[in-house]
C-alpha cells in the first residue's frame, strides 16, 4: 500500500484527492458565510445588492486561491505540478479579474441607488449617475486589461516576446497610437466629460435638429433617444468637438410659446383672461411665466405670442399643445369672425364690361 501510495500514481492520486477536499471544505465555508451574511443584511436592500453581484465571483477565486496553496505545498515530483501550477495561476488570475469587474460594476449601481431621481433632486441624480457610469465603466476597461495582460505575462515566450520588442517601442508605440487613436480619443473624451458634466443620463439634446434624450452612456459613445424612439449613437469625441443644445442642463424652469394668428378686430383683453384662466387650470404650469402679447401686426392680421413656463421639457411641449388646442377653441367659439381674413378692394375700372350690372334705364 506504501509503495503504490510513493508512485508517480499515487502521489499525484493524494495530491489530486487533497486538492479536491480542501477546495469542497473551503468552498462549502464560503457558502455558509455568504448564507450568513444574507441573514444579516436582509433587510438592506443596498447591501444585498453587492452580494448579489458579487457572490458567485467570490465564489469562484475561494475555489481557486484554495486549490493554489494546495498545488504549491505539493512535492515538485508529482507528475504534470508545474503545469497544473500554471494552468491554475491563470484561471485565478481570471477569476480576481471577473471580481473585479463585478466589483466595480456593483460600487457604480450601489452609487446610483443611493442617489435616487425624487422629486426635486432628478438633476443631481441624474448627475452623479452619469459619473458613476463613466468612471465604473473607464475603470471596467482598465481591469479588464490589466486581467488578460497579466494572463497573458504567465506565458515565458511572451515574456521573452515582450523583451525583444522592447527595442522597437519607440516605433511601436507610433504605430499602435496611431491606429487606436479613436479608441484613445473617445476614451479621453469620456473622462472629459465625466468631470465636466456638459450632459447627464436623461437630459434632452438638440443633436443635428434632433430632440433627443440622453439613453446611455458607455466609455466611447453615447445612445440618444429621438422622439419616435429612434435610437442614434454618437461617439464621445463629437461632443468635445461641436456644439450642441443642452435644454435641462440646470434644474430651471423653460419657457415655451404659442403663436396665432387673428384678425385685426379680434380684442385681446379675453384672450388674456382666456390665457390666465386656462393656465392656471392646467397642473403642468410651474405659476412663474404666462404672459400675452401681441408681437407682430403684418398685411393682412395680428400675431399673438403666449409664453408660458414649465419645469422642464417633455411636460412644456405637452403644456404648449394643450394651450393651442384651447385657444383655437376658444377663438373659434366665441370670436368665429375673427379668425384671419383676406381683405380685397374691387375697383370698377378694373370690372370686366361682361360682368358690370347693367346701367339704369333713362326716364
Amino acid at each position: 500500500m506504501l509503495e503504490t501510495l510513493d508512485s508517480p500514481i499515487g502521489r499525484w492520486a493524494v495530491t489530486l484527492a487533497t486538492g479536491a477536499l480542501t477546495a469542497a471544505a473551503v468552498t462549502f465555508a464560503y457558502i455558509l458565510l455568504i448564507k450568513l451574511g444574507y441573514r444579516l443584511i436582509q433587510r438592506r436592500a443596498i447591501a444585498r445588492e453587492f452580494l448579489q453581484q458579487c457572490d458567485n465571483a467570490g465564489g469562484v477565486v475561494v475555489f481557486f486561491v484554495a486549490l493554489q496553496a494546495v498545488w504549491h505545498a505539493s512535492d515538485d515530483s508529482v507528475p504534470w505540478i508545474a503545469a497544473i501550477r500554471h494552468l491554475n495561476s491563470l484561471c485565478l488570475i481570471l477569476a480576481l479579474t471577473w471580481a473585479a469587474l463585478k466589483a466595480i460594476t456593483a460600487i457604480g449601481d450601489v452609487i446610483v441607488s443611493l442617489n435616487p431621481a425624487v422629486e426635486g433632486r432628478h438633476h443631481a441624480a441624474r448627475r452623479v449617475e452619469t459619473q458613476a457610469r463613466f468612471l465604473t465603466r473607464g475603470l471596467t476597461v482598465l481591469v479588464a486589461i490589466i486581467g488578460i495582460s497579466t494572463a497573458l505575462m504567465t506565458f515565458p515566450s511572451i515574456r521573452q516576446l515582450g523583451t525583444s520588442l522592447l527595442a522597437s517601442a519607440g516605433i511601436g508605440g507610433l504605430i499602435i497610437g496611431f491606429a487606436a487613436r479613436p479608441v484613445l480619443s473617445n476614451l479621453l473624451a469620456g473622462l472629459q466629460i465625466a468631470l465636466s458634466q456638459p450632459f447627464r443620463i436623461e437630459d434632452v439634446l438638440k443633436f443635428k435638429d434632433e430632440w433627443c434624450w440622453v439613453e446611455e452612456v458607455t466609455t466611447t459613445y453615447v445612445v440618444l433617444r429621438t422622439w419616435d424612439l429612434r435610437r442614434l449613437v454618437v461617439p464621445l469625441q463629437w461632443f468635445i468637438e461641436n456644439p450642441f443644445e443642452n435644454w435641462t442642463r440646470r434644474p430651471t424652469s423653460l419657457m415655451g410659446t404659442v403663436f396665432m394668428w387673428l384678425d385685426y378686430r379680434m380684442p385681446v383683453p379675453p384672450l388674456r383672461a382666456e390665457f390666465e384662466r386656462l393656465l392656471k387650470a392646467d397642473g403642468a404650469w410651474d405659476e412663474l411665466i404666462g404672459t400675452t402679447q401681441v408681437v407682430d401686426a403684418g398685411e393682412h392680421a395680428m400675431q399673438i405670442r403666449f409664453l408660458m413656463s414649465s419645469t422642464d421639457s417633455i411636460t412644456l411641449w405637452h403644456l404648449r399643445c394643450r394651450m393651442r388646442e384651447a385657444l383655437l377653441d376658444f377663438v373659434q367659439r366665441e370670436y368665429p369672425d375673427y379668425l384671419p381674413n383676406v381683405r380685397a378692394r374691387v375697383d370698377d375700372n378694373e370690372v370686366p364690361e361682361a360682368s358690370r350690372p347693367p346701367a339704369a334705364p333713362e326716364i
